[in-house]
């Protein structure tokens, strides 16, 4: 038979899956039901709209996969309509094909710079209609697979980076490097914990030591300031990096409490001996992202190395900090006497134990 449209048979099991979500925009219900008919045959969920606005309100409930949008409607016509989805960035990319009956020249271009997609032309050959609908579907459904995957990839990066690097990263920069003169370095380790994955399941293992830096993300997401690296079973942490902080010294000696409170936490909860010892200073640091295909951000200087140099010779489940840190608390933590610290690649200095705030 001429011009003959195949339709697919359905799954013998009766069970159906849409290809696609269409909107049929058009004041007239014979028209409508010309294009309902056919696509509800071939498979497409189809919803129907008798003028411009109405269309809107269901476009903006459930943004459609395509929309066959008439040209000539009172009230607000198929111009408009396109006109006000291409404003919006949630329905911007949505694919418009407009159903027209005018075929000058003059028409097609107003559709055009309106945001139309293509034209269907009355009275619609079905055949056509299918075919169009089909690639525009494809399209759109393409357009959002791409956002979900753009979507998982900046989550990836900002698992990975601090926000504020990420943002400069998407725009480009490829070498970034930034000098602070003032930022509060906290580094932790875990000591027993390797003696103690000696004698566990290495799944075990990595369970709990996933557990407890999860809820020291959480400590230092809730205190505003920026986790740096896990190296094995020690933890860095800095404040004053990523974003403007007075008061980072203040919130470092904090999360030094409550990460020290929290293993004590897990320790009940899973009859384990884990203790953390934790050394912090301030001053000036260098913060970067260094590789090409694994990004790594990271900070360097003299104050991480006394940082490090305070947490190496601190006594399990106490916090060593720097003169320079203290000199920032005094009035607000209680502190010992100061003591001499002799470590190796930091020479013999002064430090103090960090006490409860005041």
């Amino acid at each position: 038979m001429q011009n003959e449209i195949l339709i697919p048979k359905l799954p013998a099991n009766g069970a159906t899956a849409s290809l696609g979500f269409v909107l049929v925009v058009d004041d007239e219900e014979q028209n409508r039901t010309l294009l309902r008919d056919p696509l509800e045959a071939r498979g497409y969920e189809v919803a129907e709209a008798e003028n411009g606005l109405q269309a809107l309100q269901k476009i903006a409930a459930r943004p459609p996969d395509v929309i066959l949008l008439d040209l000539m409607m009172p009230k607000l016509d198929g111009l408009e309509v396109c006109r006000r989805l291409r404003q919006d960035a949630r329905t911007a990319h949505l694919p418009i094909l407009m159903v027209t009956a005018l075929s000058e020249r003059g028409d097609r271009l107003l559709g055009i710079q309106a945001g139309a997609n293509d034209f269907l032309n009355k009275p619609v050959d079905i055949q056509d209609v299918i075919l169009r609908v089909g690639n525009a579907v494809h399209a759109n459904q393409l357009h959002d697979r791409l956002q979900r995957e753009q979507a998982r990839s900046e989550q990836l990066l900002l698992s990975i980076l601090p926000k504020a690097i990420a943002e400069r990263m998407k725009n480009g920069e490829t070498n970034i490097a930034d000098g602070h003169t003032d930022a509060t370095v906290l580094l932790a380790d875990l000591v027993g914990f390797t003696s103690l994955s000696a004698n566990i399941d290495p799944g075990e293992i990595v369970q709990l030591l996933n557990e407890i830096f999860s809820a020291f993300d959480s400590l230092v997401e809730h205190h505003g300031l920026e986790k740096i690296k896990t190296i094995g079973d020690a933890y860095m942490v800095a404040g004053g990096i990523s974003a403007p902080q007075p008061d980072h010294a203040e919130a470092i000696a904090q999360l030094a409490i409550d990460l020290r409170d929290e293993v004590e936490r897990l320790n009940q909860q899973y009859d384990t001996s884990i203790r953390i010892r934790i050394g912090i200073s301030t001053g000036p640091v260098i913060a970067g992202v260094i590789g090409r295909k694994k990004f790594a951000y990271d900070i360097w200087g003299e104050t991480v190395n006394l940082a490090c140099c305070l947490e190496s010779t601190a006594t399990a489940g106490r916090i060593q900090v720097a003169t320079a840190t203290q000199e920032r608390l005094k009035g607000k933590y209680h502190f010992e006497t100061a003591h001499r610290v002799d470590a190796k690649g930091c020479g013999n200095l002064s430090a103090y134990w960090l006490g409860q705030r005041i």
